[in-house]
């Protein structure tokens, strides 16, 4: 084929699945997508593999790469046919690929009766049911206990909504307008993105588009491929590199994740054998996260900017114990895992590629995503707070931002004020909250605020506040994370880093993330570069002459 044309229809292919994303932000209804954007959306083939992503979420992305083969394989077994203008709805964590806030909707692309491939999205619903609001809760025995759970069933059929299965679904969930809001926005974006894709097809041929986006395919495999062998020729990378992370438990105690990653001049195969076998506890990650999690860390690592869609998986191989903490069993408790053991799947890697890749590695962000989720009468708020990115071999980590696995935004807090009974106190860097190494890493946030209702429930469900993000090349670890309420009566409240309790009317919630591990020794770092920190209050004066070397009038 022309390769010309190839190039302009896999833009044209990506730029679709943006406006699908557009179309799904600007319609939905609840902060957590309106203003988080906590959505993302792709194209897939008709045998479904993911051709086009719009630059969203690492975690919905990693994980369609599985929840759309699940689901086709599904509709397979049960005999269930997919028509014209039909659309799939599913949660299930162990389908879908992720836990059961994350909806996922797809849709064939049909034409002249035949599917051309498959339009699919995935939005996080602020709350599905479950024991707490918000919906991932911290003392989950199973998955039941989490939430709503859908298995994939036909939410419109044949361009007819299905109002019965949208009332007997809202009539699981705490904020039912924002469920059907947001839902309503996610069939909008599969509408817009069929609309676009025909017009293509309109214009090249269903022959024409269908071998182009096959070729894009290869193309990924190939690049991939070539960059895996500059590296093993650049650093003389073949072999097999471990490593070991552990995730906190309510109760403190702590389980192992460990990776082996090995690279040859053809492949890179991932094994997570070793991890510490399912819990009891809502962190276990399904292979979708896993996967996820594991394709991010490559990408990052082999090339930031490279081109990505199910190509990639033709070169990368990634094994996952069943019954283990990233692959487990049902029904096994996973909310958690999704935005916690997804963020130590990530630092495992690095930390294992660190090895052979010093100079392309930085040292460990926050490792949490920090999630807050509170609730009253007939409200549900959820966010995830930002922290410190590690520091990096020439520059230093970013302060205040999502790290790794989350590409959200903040919730503003005027939006906030406006839609529910919260009051903010504090929205601010924390300071010292870095890593000291040469390159130093990010600040991390305090975020607080005063509930103005009584009878409200607050869930955290966070990570690092017994082990450190980890530095590097002789950089330091960066501060843990600290969580507590300070009640109306002035005593303080410490929180675990997985904790749920009860808010009165006047009591103040104070979060408190991490910042990004160092990288370099601390007292090779610029005497201007302290100086700055210092003037602008990131780093006190006491700090940089215990870490840093620094001499006040020196």
């Amino acid at each position: 084929m022309d390769p010309i044309t190839i190039e302009v229809i896999k833009y044209a292919t990506i730029f679709i699945a943006e406006e699908m994303g557009i179309i799904l932000r600007n319609t939905a209804f609840s902060p957590n997508i309106k203003d988080r954007h906590d959505h993302s959306c792709a194209i897939a083939t008709a045998s479904g593999e993911i051709v086009a992503q719009a630059e969203h979420i690492p975690m919905h992305l990693g994980s369609l790469f599985v929840g759309i083969k699940n689901v086709l394989e599904y509709l397979s077994k049960e005999g269930i046919n997919l028509d014209q203008g039909d659309i799939i709805i599913t949660n299930d964590p162990y389908i879908a690929g992720t836990h059961l806030n994350d909806v996922m909707l797809l849709k064939p692309i049909y034409v002249e009766g035949k599917i051309l491939g498959y339009l699919v999205n995935k939005a996080h619903h602020v709350d599905v049911g479950g024991s707490s609001p918000g919906s991932i809760s911290v003392d989950a025995k199973s998955l039941i206990e989490e939430g709503l759970i859908i298995p994939p069933i036909k939410i419109v059929e044949r361009n007819r909504l299905r109002e019965d299965i949208i009332k007997v679904l809202q009539s699981n969930v705490r904020v039912p307008k924002y469920f059907k809001g947001d839902l309503m926005a996610q069939i909008a974006s599969l509408n817009v993105g069929e609309k676009r894709i025909l017009e293509l097809i309109n214009r090249y041929g269903y022959d024409v588009i269908s071998e182009s986006w096959n070729e894009i395919l290869a193309y990924t495999e190939k690049f991939t491929r070539s960059k895996i062998n500059e590296l093993v020729k650049t650093y003389d990378l073949v072999g097999t590199y471990e490593a070991s992370e552990y995730m906190e438990l309510s109760d403190n105690s702590l389980v192992k994740i460990k990776v082996s990653v090995s690279i040859n001049s053809e492949s890179i195969h991932v094994d997570f054998s070793g991890t510490d076998p399912q819990v009891n506890e809502p962190v276990n990650a399904v292979y979708g996260v896993t996967v996820a999690a594991t394709t991010f860390a490559l990408k990052a690592v082999i090339d930031p900017q490279m081109p990505m869609n199910s190509g990639f998986y033709r070169i990368v191989r990634i094994q996952a114990p069943k019954g283990s903490l990233v692959n487990p069993e049902p029904p096994a408790p996973v909310g958690g895992g999704n935005v916690e053991t997804s963020q130590r799947i990530v630092d495992v890697i690095f930390k294992a590629l660190s090895k052979a890749l010093p100079d392309r590695v930085p040292a460990a962000s926050c490792g949490t995503m920090t999630n807050v989720m509170i609730g009253g009468k007939n409200w549900v708020f959820y966010e995830t707070i930002a922290c410190g990115s590690g520091g990096r071999p020439s520059s230093d980590g970013v302060d205040g931002v999502h790290t790794n696995m989350t590409n959200t935004l903040n919730t503003p807090i005027e939006v906030i004020e406006q839609n529910y009974p919260i009051l903010f106190i504090r929205y601010e860097l924390r300071r010292d909250s870095e890593g000291p190494g040469k390159y130093r890493g990010g600040l991390g946030i305090t975020r607080a605020f005063k509930v103005l209702e009584d009878n409200v429930i607050l869930t955290i469900f966070s990570e690092r506040s017994l082990i450190r993000p980890w530095g590097i090349a002789g950089g330091k670890e960066a501060s843990p994370s600290e969580h507590y309420v300070i009640r109306s009566n002035s005593k303080v409240e410490r929180l675990g880093s997985k904790d749920k309790t009860i808010l009165n009317k006047g009591d103040i919630v104070v979060i408190n993330t991490p910042g990004g591990g160092g990288y370099g020794d601390p007292c090779t770092r610029d005497r201007e570069l302290i100086l700055k920190d210092i003037s602008e209050g990131k780093i006190s004066v006491k700090k940089a002459m215990k870490y840093y070397c620094f001499e006040e009038h020196g």
